[in-house]
């Protein structure tokens, strides 16, 4: 069973994280020829101020 993590700043709209959770499986199924009832994807949000990219919080961004 594949299972994909996808990590995110918060702020997506669930129409959105929706979208990217079928597009993924969507990809996996093609790609690794499995049905889709097998593939598991999760989405981890992490709040703006715990993430940085090069010692930048992104809320100071």
């Amino acid at each position: 069973m594949p299972e994909i993590l996808v990590h995110i700043v918060e702020g997506r709209s669930v129409a959105a994280r929706k979208a990217l959770m079928k597009d993924i499986t969507d990809a996996v199924v093609r790609n690794f020829y499995v049905p889709p009832e097998r593939v598991v994807v999760q989405i981890v949000e992490s709040p703006k101020h715990s993430k940085s990219r090069g010692g930048v919080p992104f809320d100071e961004l």
